[in-house]
């Protein structure tokens, strides 16, 4: 008897320590139902067809000067120096992009700009669990479209103003409030707040990660893919990375919902 009172401490922490385990293979295998990478390559691909062509007019149509699209695409790739030269003569809008832009031209973009945010709001879905919304609440697509607009141009700006730490501690706080409201938002508020705050903090973690692996890999690529495969070769750099921001995205949210149900009391669902 006495055996097995000293033993018995150690069974327990065995059985915390498998219990901490299969929690974390149930985020792996959250991860493989959801189809996470499919997903991630599905972001990217209509980020780079349907939503890349409405910020190219957005950009275009700074106000502020903030040096267009190309602009936005080197920070937020973290691009400096050679690399982001490279990058922005490549990727440059067109000098009278909004003159030549239709009124019905930019309607068809601000529709497949709106199909973009409809597949981001059915991935949030997917993971939560949650039934898809009805029809008639487009409006929050395109509410979250120009807000994520929004979002990127305030990046562009503060990018120019601040530097260093207040630059990371501005962008990290603006970030995490955006996808923070995101997931409320495009969820139509059917979470509580406090559920959705480990995936806005898990997502900002992810694309400081992004951002790092950004400056030390793809940068270096895009001036050696520039040189033997022109432009095809940049595209499938931006290509990749765009693939890393949907992982983000979606992993962060899906590290959120991992969170609350083994480690979070939850709250509202």
């Amino acid at each position: 008897m006495t055996g097995v009172k000293r033993h018995f401490p150690r069974l327990r922490q065995a059985v915390l320590d498998l219990e901490h385990r299969l929690a974390a293979l149930a985020l792996v295998r959250r991860g493989r139902d959801l189809e996470l990478m499919h997903r991630a390559m599905g972001f990217a691909t209509l980020s780079l067809v349907t939503l890349a062509p409405l910020l190219i007019v957005i950009a275009a149509a700074d106000p502020l000067g903030g040096g267009g699209f190309a602009s936005w695409l080197v920070d937020g790739m973290g691009l400096s120096g050679r690399s982001a030269r490279i990058l922005a003569d490549i990727i440059s809008p067109p000098v009278k992009v909004i003159g030549t832009t239709s009124v019905w031209g930019g309607l068809l973009l601000a529709v497949f700009g709106i199909s973009f945010a409809g597949s981001v709001q059915n991935g949030y879905e997917r993971i939560w669990g949650l039934p898809p919304g009805p029809w008639h609440r487009v409006w929050r697509q395109a509410t979250w479209l120009a807000m994520m607009s929004a979002y990127l141009y305030q990046e562009v700006l503060t990018g120019h103003e601040f530097h260093g730490w207040p630059r990371i501690t501005l962008s990290a706080t603006t970030g995490a409030l955006f996808f923070w409201w995101s997931q409320h938002f495009l969820l139509g508020g059917q979470l509580h707040w406090r559920n959705l705050l480990p995936g806005a903090l898990a997502t900002m973690v992810g694309l400081g990660g992004l951002r790092v692996f950004s400056y030390l890999v793809f940068a270096p690529l895009i001036v050696d893919n520039a040189l033997s495969y022109g432009t095809v070769g940049i595209v499938l750099v931006v290509e990749s990375w765009l693939t890393g921001v949907g992982f983000v995205v979606y992993g962060g949210a899906m590290f959120g919902r991992w969170f609350c149900d083994h480690h979070w009391l939850s709250q509202g669902h």
